[in-house]
């Protein structure tokens, strides 16, 4: 990929977003903030969420 093709998506991604109406901005970084896994799961896996389900259980 030579520079101006980097140069041309980027340019193209910046005007389709300058393009969407504020409201469609915020609703689809909304969105995408709801659909992110919680902090523990994303940066550690699976074993943090299996120990705080384990801890859950035995209360």
């Amino acid at each position: 990929m030579s520079s101006n093709d980097l140069v041309k998506f980027m340019t193209q991604q910046v005007v389709s977003y300058m393009d969407q109406p504020k409201e469609e901005r915020v609703n689809n970084r909304a969105e995408r903030k709801a659909t992110k896994q919680p902090f523990l799961f994303r940066w550690f896996g699976v074993i943090p969420m299996a120990i705080s389900m384990f801890l859950r259980k035995k209360k």
